[in-house]
């Protein structure tokens, strides 16, 4: 079971980060872009390091709002029932 929890977090953190990618490529070359919904769909899935990460490092919607601030929130939530978790 934890192989599988393992997998499926590396996975949606990979594809997480691949999206905001490609969404910064898009936003360069002004071609259509990827939903801000489906970019915080993938965070909520558990994506939400590898979209924390993919901000940083492709300086890419790091001012825009509301999308920081649910992002925000949705790490927060996620934080805070992997530590309710961890104590339970």
């Amino acid at each position: 079971m934890f192989a599988i929890a393992l997998g499926w977090v590396l996975s949606i953190n990979l594809w997480t980060m691949g999206c905001f990618w490609h969404d910064k490529r898009r936003a360069i070359a002004g071609a259509r872009r990827i939903r801000e919904a489906d970019l915080l769909g993938l965070a909520l899935l558990g994506g939400s390091p590898g979209a924390l990460a993919a901000r940083r490092m492709f300086r890419h919607k790091t001012r825009k709002e509301p999308f920081s601030t649910y992002l925000l929130l949705i790490v927060a939530v996620q934080g805070g029932i992997a530590i309710g978790l961890m104590v339970w």
